[in-house]
């Protein structure tokens, strides 16, 4: 088992190699050229700029078993149909019985938006959100190491 984190954006990168080292789990950073990471005992995987080119790079190195923390609902079902776990960053998982109903939601609002409806702002990221996704991650960390 490895985590692998789509990088660009994302608010738990540190918490996550944290617990990664920790737990003596390997973890793989994915991000585009925008962005910069530098974490010791990390490897950091760099696309080219473009949509979604993070996402298949972070594909490519997907394996059954991993867990992949993203906020991305649909590299979050690509993951998902390969057998791996998909973590979003406010602290719950994707799961095949809730993707279906994310991704729905994905698509009205994309409809909506395409429409010239202005949707509401993402609210700003709370500390329940931090510890919720804390705990998940350490909870499904300690029960694929036996630790």
């Amino acid at each position: 088992m490895r985590v692998l984190i789509d990088a660009d954006g994302c608010p738990v990168v540190r918490e996550t190699v944290r617990q990664c080292a920790a737990f003596h789990v390997p973890c793989l950073l994915f991000c585009d050229t925008a962005h910069v990471f530098s974490i010791p005992g990390v490897e950091v995987f760099v696309a080219d700029c473009g949509h979604d080119s993070t996402d298949y790079l972070l594909l490519s190195h997907l394996r059954p078993g991993d867990v992949v923390i993203t906020q991305d609902y649909g590299l979050a079902a690509l993951c998902l149909a390969r057998s791996a776990q998909a973590l979003h960053p406010a602290g719950h998982a994707y799961t095949k019985d809730n993707i279906d109903a994310l991704l729905t939601v994905r698509a009205e609002s994309a409809r909506l938006r395409r429409g010239g409806v202005r949707l509401h702002r993402t609210a700003a990221r709370k500390p329940a959100q931090d510890h919720a996704f804390s705990v998940l991650l350490c909870r499904i960390l300690s029960e694929n190491t036996g630790t």
